[in-house]
């Protein structure tokens, strides 16, 4: 996976700034929670999923000069929390080239991650007050 580090900045209620590298990214909350400047982080996590999809089924066709003209992903979560990914493809493409392009699709760097148990570790950082005089530690 890539080893840029992703940042994200508060801004007006729960709008939020992404910085990756010399990226910007917008997450928030549909209104009336807050102002719906953005997607929200579930959102986000959608469009992870299905660009990396794409990617790895386009990659994949162009290595094995399959005649792949166009493929979508459409990502929603359905009623029971589910991630459920539809994937067209548009092409004059065999039986077995589908099967292998399908394939590839559940082997993307992001679909992985996600059906498998992660480690998050979090890392803390309190910052005191400048006018503060005490310093805030974390307990251990």
């Amino acid at each position: 996976m890539n080893a840029r580090i992703v940042s994200v900045s508060e801004g007006p209620r729960l709008a939020r700034s992404i910085a990756v590298g010399p990226h910007t990214l917008a997450a928030d909350e549909p209104q009336p929670i807050s102002t719906d400047t953005g997607p929200t982080p579930g959102e986000l996590l959608l469009a992870a999923l299905g660009s990396c999809t794409s990617m790895i089924v386009r990659a994949t066709a162009d290595r094995h000069d399959w005649p792949l003209d166009q493929v979508d992903v459409a990502v929603q979560f359905d009623p029971q929390g589910q991630i459920v990914k539809n994937i067209r493809l548009t092409g004059d493409l065999e039986p077995v080239h589908i099967k292998q392009l399908l394939a590839a699709a559940g082997r993307c760097p992001v679909h992985r991650l996600l059906t498998r148990e992660a480690t998050i570790v979090t890392v803390p950082t309190v910052l005191a007050r400048p006018r503060e005089s005490h310093s805030q530690t974390l307990p251990k």
